[in-house]
């Protein structure tokens, strides 16, 4: 017998399975897609978490006319493999292949791009009232993690969302929360009556006639009404949704397939927004993933029937977490904070030898960042360690509420640069910009781990106002044996005085020195700046640079406000009278391995070989 997942082309196809058969293929989609991540990487526990759930909605819902908007969109593989993508699953994450994430331009039934947490909401809201001005049918549905409520944006949207009128919903995917089963079990029970036409019939046609009894009938409406809500708030404990104009229903089981399929059937007929409560496993079907979540949230490569990481290399996040815990036992100031990334940034040590100094502030950055201000206002000496790309998210905050008012922040930035699979969400390629606007504000950029734990030293101890220290994800790379780092804003490597002058930062010191090498055995002479603070730029620096007749930058970062352009500008100022090129990132970068993008980019080493050589050759 044919599988039943090489059935399923479109989503229409599911209407063909009998409700045991669905069962069956939701079996099916999680062995596929435990093979898929085991072998590309990828985020696993989250989307066997949602299988059962995604096989409802599709089944249910008619995507794309009705819209499912996944919050994140880590959990989105089972809706990519039914929504007409199962012969490209094998592809996701690699070159060419399918995006992690829900993407438009990759299909009609990927309504809104996601990467980040806390906007489903939002985004669905704007497709709902897109429709209704439009007059166009079908039903949006949000489907957020309770992780992403840590995230204000949430609230925000729940806030505005509430007051439409209908075809809106929004489903809670709760897999962390505990509820016992004797309450769960008559919620689940209530809730399924409650969310019946039948019964919103019969309760509204009993609210009109209690309306028009003389007299009596409006009072005792309010009487009833409130003992009900009483009760209801009781049991469920949900005034927060339901104050913001929300019905909630729930909790339901979210893998017990038949009551998904019933209870999404019957919310399609309600003329309210409504909020579904809905209790997953993470890891759901693979035993070491329900055991260790974290670690199977987002994993490399690894083998399917020991759950081991086939690699276990030492990385930059690993030698900042034990630098921070070295340096805050030796000082009661020092404090860690995370936005929901305790072990991705290295801080699972930390937490554990030092509770009272560890914050996890869930997916909340901007809240993070405004906190450590308050910490420093408050005499600590925090350290805010949050990824690139989310750091984006606090941009307002450390402007107002750090650097403005000049307090001691230390930012830990992960993920700096091309992060690799991950893709166009994810790449931590504007930080560098965005902080080069910031007064009172110091950057360093490290290439390697003596040079990261120097840096924070100095992050920490030397400098006034808020200061910084981003590097890459992964590993150090290729370290000349002739290179020693002096500790001081700018290094200087390779051939002094020569008319050739490559400045760059961060792990792209490691291809220029690659690249060097092959220069050197061609003759060709090439002086290497290596800039370790690239905010501000050292006058030294510059002055290593200006007597060049070519100076070539390589920035792992955006091109327009980026720290290429800032030091064309400096060196122009200087007196600067050469040919300058700068090769920097243009625009989002698409998913592939680290190296694969930067080798596309030029930023590889073959790639700052070949601009220098060809570029050169071209001059003569």
């Amino acid at each position: 017998m044919e599988n039943l997942i090489n059935q399923i082309n479109q989503p229409d196809d599911l209407q063909n399975l009998s409700e045991k058969e669905l069962e069956m293929l939701c079996s099916e989609i999680r062995e596929k897609i435990i093979q898929t991540v085991a072998h590309n990487g990828g985020h696993l526990a989250s989307n066997l978490g949602v299988v059962e759930l995604t096989v409802a909605l599709h089944r249910v819902f008619h995507a794309p006319q009705d819209k499912i908007v996944w919050d994140v969109g880590h959990q989105a593989y089972t809706h990519k493999i039914l929504t007409g993508r199962r012969e490209q699953i094998d592809t996701i994450r690699t070159r060419g292949g399918l995006c992690g994430y829900p993407n438009r331009a990759e299909s009609p039934y990927d309504p809104f791009n996601a990467g980040h947490a806390s906007t489903a909401i939002s985004a669905a809201y704007g497709m709902a009232v897109a429709k209704k001005v439009r007059h166009e049918p079908g039903h949006v549905i949000a489907v957020i993690g309770d992780g992403s409520l840590t995230g204000g944006m949430a609230y925000e949207g729940l806030n505005n969302a509430g007051r439409f009128p209908k075809n809106f919903i929004v489903i809670l995917n709760d897999n962390k929360m505990s509820i016992s089963r004797s309450v769960g079990a008559m919620a689940r029970y209530l809730a399924q009556i409650r969310t019946k036409p039948g019964y919103l019939r019969a309760k509204g046609n009993l609210e009109s006639a209690l309306d028009k009894l003389p007299g009596v009938g409006p009072s005792l409406h309010r009487a009833i009404s409130g003992a009900k809500t009483a009760v209801k708030h009781l049991l469920y404990n949900n005034t927060l949704f339901e104050d913001m104009g929300f019905v909630y229903y729930g909790p339901f089981d979210g893998h017990n397939l038949p009551q998904l399929l019933e209870v999404l059937e019957n919310a399609k007929h309600i003329e309210h927004p409504i909020l579904l409560h809905v209790i997953t496993a993470k890891g759901k079907g693979y035993s070491f993933a329900e055991e260790n979540p974290g670690v199977f949230h987002g994993i490399s490569k690894f083998d399917v029937n020991t759950g081991k990481k086939l690699s276990n290399s030492e990385d930059f996040s690993s030698q900042f977490g034990q630098y921070l815990c070295e340096a805050a036992a030796n000082d009661r100031s020092i404090c860690a904070i995370t936005a929901a990334m305790q072990m991705g940034t290295g801080l699972t040590e930390f937490a554990k030898r030092f509770p009272d100094r560890f914050f996890d502030t869930g997916i909340a950055e901007e809240h993070a960042v405004t906190f450590a201000g308050g910490l420093a206002a408050g005499g600590m000496r925090p350290v805010c360690a949050i990824y690139s790309t989310f750091l984006q998210r606090g941009y307002d905050q450390i402007i107002h509420d750090a650097a403005l008012q000049n307090v001691k922040v230390t930012f830990a930035i992960d993920r700096a640069g091309v992060v690799g699979e991950d893709g166009e969400t994810h790449q931590g390629i504007f930080d560098a910009a965005f902080l080069n606007t910031i007064p009172n504000c110091t950057v360093f950029s490290p290439a390697y781990y003596d040079e990261l734990r120097k840096d924070l030293q100095t992050a920490l101890y030397d400098c006034e106002g808020v200061a910084a220290v981003r590097y890459p994800r992964g590993g150090q790379l290729f370290r000349p044996y002739d290179y020693q780092p002096s500790g001081k804003a700018f290094d200087l490597y390779g051939d002094e005085g020569a008319g050739t002058v490559l400045v760059t930062y961060g792990r792209l010191f490691s291809f220029a020195c690659e690249a060097f090498s092959r220069w050197k055995k061609q003759g060709i002479s090439v002086h290497i700046v290596k800039l370790n603070r690239i905010k501000p730029v050292s006058a030294g620096a510059v002055e290593a640079a200006k007597g060049a007749k070519h100076v070539f930058f390589f920035e792992e970062g955006i091109e327009q406000g980026g720290v290429g352009e800032h030091f064309e500008h400096l060196l122009h100022e200087a007196g600067f009278h050469g040919a300058y090129v700068l090769r920097a990132i243009q625009g989002f970068v698409r998913h592939a391995t680290m190296q694969e993008s930067l080798h596309d980019l030029g930023l590889d080493a073959d790639g700052i070989y070949r601009t220098v050589t060809d570029t050169l050759q071209n001059w003569k």
